[in-house]
């Protein structure tokens, strides 16, 4: 604010060019020492230009790689999917197949003699007269074993 403090407020176009020419001089001057304390810094960045570049050029390919394996729709995303995908694949095709098993019963039942005498044999346990149907007892629960020592018995 300092360098400011002697500026006026100027009533005429004229005082303000005449204030501009004025203080060039020290604006020429102040813009030269920023030159002069921006040179050497700029000419390191100017020399380091092409490490920068290659380390942000890496940095982009490491964030990219990262972001195809590893993001919404990356590569695991998509193998886990895959995988899923062929799991219900198995999984409908074994439904086909116990439904396509579950159809020639069906259909086998009401047609076929044998198939039904099969049924009724198995499922219901009919026998044709002068036949003997076998029923396997329950089994017996076995008993628990005795305690091992006396303190176990209590």
């Amino acid at each position: 604010m300092k360098r400011f403090s002697n500026i006026t407020k100027l009533s005429r176009p004229e005082d303000g060019l005449r204030a501009v020419i004025e203080h060039a001089p020290q604006a020429g001057a102040m813009a030269a020492s920023w030159m002069e304390r921006l040179r050497p810094p700029a000419m390191r960045l100017y020399a380091l230009r092409r490490r920068i570049v290659t380390a942000a050029m890496a940095v982009a390919a490491a964030s990219l790689l990262g972001h195809v394996m590893f993001g919404a729709n990356g590569w695991v995303v998509y193998r886990q999917k895959r995988a899923d995908y062929e799991a219900l694949q198995k999984q409908i095709e074994k439904v086909q197949q116990d439904n396509n098993r579950y159809t020639q019963q069906i259909q086998g039942l009401q047609s076929d003699e044998k198939a039904i005498e099969k049924e009724a044999r198995e499922q219901l346990g009919y026998a044709k007269p002068g036949e003997y149907v076998y029923v396997a007892p329950a089994p017996v629960p076995a008993k628990p074993a005795p305690p091992a020592n006396r303190s176990a018995r209590k």
